[in-house]
């Protein structure tokens, strides 16, 4: 119960602190603002520049974007991502989204987890972690990697929600790791090769993404009538 209790206090103190950053600092107030309106208009050149602009330091300011969008409902990470692989390649830029969006997962995790229903309805809204409990309810522990691979789920609710569960934070990680995987090596690989013609590569890898994975939604949704279908025990028969 202590270490809860210094948990809340710690996530408390840094959040807190960041916010009294925001308003005392009207540098850090501008580049915070830009960021956001770079991210939800998802400009991903303007990214680009805006990352470039920060020189040795652009990793870092990439990863906490990554954790800001996170927090900052309905900020689109895809944009982000496809800038960094603009900026840093493939290999890297992907390395770089896929590790900060780890950490932007457990961020959401655990605030959930801390802080409770209350704090992640604000953020994410109750519909939408409705909708999530409901199904996690229905996938049980492949819930979240399920989530993480289907286009169009939101990567944040998920996580709140994943928060407010039972499932363990090690199981959550793996789960989120091997889930948001596929996404970021393309969007990385279609950042460093943007062109004109990306927009029609990206809506084909979309649709191929999206039948594959709306035929493991069916396999797993009708499991239980497939399984009808499997041979008759001989010793049952045998009675």
């Amino acid at each position: 119960m202590r270490q809860k209790h210094g948990r809340l206090i710690a996530a408390g103190g840094a959040l807190a602190a960041l916010a009294l950053l925001y308003w005392l600092s009207p540098g850090f107030r501008g580049l915070v603002r830009q960021a956001v309106d770079l991210l939800a208009r998802a400009d991903i050149a303007q990214t680009r520049d805006y990352l470039r602009g920060f020189g040795v330091w652009a990793p870092l300011i990439s990863a906490l974007l990554m954790v800001l969008q996170a927090l900052l409902l309905p900020l689109p990470s895809m944009a982000l991502t496809l800038a960094n692989g603009l900026v840093f390649g493939t290999v890297w830029g992907a390395l770089l989204s896929w590790s900060s969006a780890m950490v932007a997962a457990v961020v959401c995790y655990y605030l959930a987890r801390w802080f409770g229903r209350p704090l992640a309805a604000k953020l994410v809204g109750e519909n939408a972690l409705t909708m999530t409990d409901r199904f996690f309810q229905r996938y049980g522990k492949h819930a979240v990697l399920l989530a993480r691979l289907i286009p169009g789920i939101s990567f944040d609710v998920v996580s709140y929600a994943a928060g407010l569960s039972s499932i363990p934070l090690g199981a959550f990680v793996l789960a989120t790791g091997l889930g948001q995987l596929p996404a970021t090596v393309v969007y990385s690989f279609l950042g460093e090769n943007l062109s004109q013609d990306a927009t029609v590569v990206l809506w084909i890898i979309f649709g191929v993404l999206t039948l594959v994975m709306l035929g493991w939604m069916l396999k797993s949704y009708f499991a239980q009538d497939l399984s009808g279908f499997k041979k008759p025990d001989r010793s049952i028969e045998e009675e």
